[in-house]
């Protein structure tokens, strides 16, 4: 006789490495696997499991996303979702790294967060490869990173983001992530209170927490994130200010002010991630805040989204106190950024294709960003965000009708994204981040009909699962 709303005795453990969305997803097959939990039991709705375990709802849902992609779950609409009848064979052992969608190659895939790496110049790309590989290997670690890459950094940012840093203000990095947790170690005490976007980037809220941390969120709209909505005794805020993930708006220029002057009025930390921030349509460019106040803003980078996640290569220009505690974090746990990447990104820059390549991606995501805003507008479909960056929003209505789109999506061959998954707390917004940066152009124009039938306002396509 199948369970209703089966008890699950499971602990997650929130000083492991592993994410706390791989962890529930692990324990939940395992229970399927071993017999505790049989086919047609009846699991918790996402939020009451979310509850239940003291996790946000993004880790619940992360799980059962996974799990119903390997066929271990299925849902019934109106009635929930339920364990399947029988377990899946050949499916793969381990679970969903936060951030990552389930393998599903044969879906056209315009979530945000990808780089257009098809544009990437070959030949420029193996010789940087080549001259980096002869380099010969270094007798020591360089604890700030390459002096060479951190040099090029500084001239990208003055050239491409009109922040004037030397080369000693640089510290190379793996990326904005991997800079958010070392500040979070270097800086921060257990307990700490930072405050985060919402909706906001997850994996960074996720570094934070599993620091031991505090976040609160803090809302954002079409001028980006509220600084009146900060609250008192925050150690931080992260933000993305250039072009705010996953909503798309820019910081204007008015509260970016605001926020600078609370940060040194009540001696907290700015943490910018400038994501996107070297692509803009059509508006003329806003200062960041670490130029702003560098004495108050880390300022992360990464070449992830411009170039390709391949080099785990990026940047932090933060206030010197800062930046020392990162180092002296680096010497106590052994952990450097790794000189490959750093090394092919100075073999690219050298040759001048790091700047071909930023020119080429601008225009080529223009013209993307026209073609869709176009289509989209054509049908009656209202669009945010589109002045800056490699995606834009679609506001809807409901979670009912989110749920709808990218079920009825999926079943179309295109994966989108939604907007509930990038609260932690209940979600007070809906739509679809649409990417138009992580396939061909001939893919993003043969699905613009679709896109556009799917994404009508209005239109509630009944999903499957509950």
């Amino acid at each position: 006789m199948p369970h209703s709303d089966t008890a699950l005795p499971m602990r997650l453990d929130r000083h492991s490495g592993t994410p706390l969305a791989v962890q529930l997803a692990d324990a939940l097959r395992e229970s399927a696997a071993t017999g505790h939990l049989r086919g047609g039991d009846r699991l918790p709705s996402t939020r009451a499991l979310a509850q239940r375990l003291g996790v946000s709802r993004t880790v619940t849902s992360a799980a059962y996303e996974q799990l119903h992609a390997e066929g271990w779950i299925a849902g019934r609409h109106g009635s929930g979702t339920y364990v399947t009848t029988s377990p899946p064979r050949d499916r793969p052992a381990r679970g969903l790294v936060i951030g990552e969608a389930p393998a599903r190659p044969d879906l056209l895939d315009l979530s945000p967060g990808m780089p257009w790496a098809d544009g990437l110049d070959r030949a420029a790309w193996r010789r940087a490869w080549r001259a980096a590989a002869d380099a010969p290997p270094l007798s020591r670690a360089h604890r700030a990173g390459l002096f060479d890459y951190r040099a090029m950094i500084a001239e990208h940012l003055l050239r491409h983001r009109g922040l004037s840093a030397g080369t000693d203000s640089v510290l190379a990095t793996a990326g904005t992530t991997a800079a958010l947790i070392e500040i979070a170690g270097a800086i921060f005490e257990p307990g700490d209170v930072v405050a985060v976007e919402e909706p906001g980037y997850q994996r960074a809220v996720q570094a934070l927490t599993s620091a031991g941390l505090r976040t609160v969120p803090v809302p954002v709209d079409g001028e980006g994130l509220r600084p009146d909505a900060v609250p008192r005794g925050v150690r931080a805020v992260y933000c993305s200010p250039a072009h705010q993930y996953p909503m798309g708006s820019r910081m204007s220029a008015a509260r970016r002010v605001q926020l600078v002057e609370r940060a040194r009025a009540e001696d907290f930390l700015l943490i910018e991630d400038d994501y996107d921030g070297e692509l803009r349509f059509d508006v003329a460019p806003l200062p960041l805040l670490a130029a702003l106040a560098p004495d108050v803003v880390a300022h992360l980078g990464t070449t992830s989204k411009i170039l390709t996640p391949t080099l785990g290569a990026g940047w932090m220009v933060a206030p010197p106190e800062v930046a020392a505690a990162v180092l002296e974090h680096r010497d106590r746990t052994g952990t450097r950024p790794s000189p490959a990447g750093q090394r092919v990104l100075i073999e690219l820059a050298r040759h001048g294709d790091l700047g071909r390549h930023l020119r080429k991606l601008r225009r080529e995501l223009s013209e993307r960003r026209t073609m869709l805003t176009s289509a989209l507008h054509a049908g009656g479909i209202p669009v945010l965000g589109d002045d800056a960056g490699a995606h834009l929003m679609v506001p809807l209505n409901s979670a009912a009708e989110e749920r709808g789109k990218v079920r009825a999506a999926e079943a179309a061959g295109i994966r989108l994204d939604h907007l509930d998954r990038h609260f932690a707390g209940p979600p007070t917004a809906y739509g679809i981040p649409l990417a138009y940066s992580g396939c061909s152009r001939e893919a993003l124009a043969d699905a613009l009909d679709t896109l556009v039938d799917l994404l009508r306002p209005g239109v509630i396509h009944k999903s499957p699962v509950g």
